[in-house]
């Protein structure tokens, strides 16, 4: 298991006003994780930089 206890997470500046989306902690060496803001307890989803990056350029392709 991963220890994201030091993880710095950041809410998109597109987020809803009832909170609904996801949050980004990108301060752990080699890593990213990614999480729902409404269950901050729940599991995480956990990236190399890569593969966050290639995540990400599929996801913008899809709009």
């Amino acid at each position: 298991m991963i220890d994201l206890t030091g993880a710095a997470w950041r809410k998109s500046t597109r987020s809803s006003s009832q909170g609904n989306c996801v949050e980004v902690a990108a301060n752990i060496a080699g890593l990213v994780a990614v999480r729902d803001s409404k269950d901050q307890r729940g599991p995480a989803l956990v990236f190399t930089p890569a593969g966050w990056d290639a995540f990400l350029s599929f996801a913008k392709t899809r709009r």
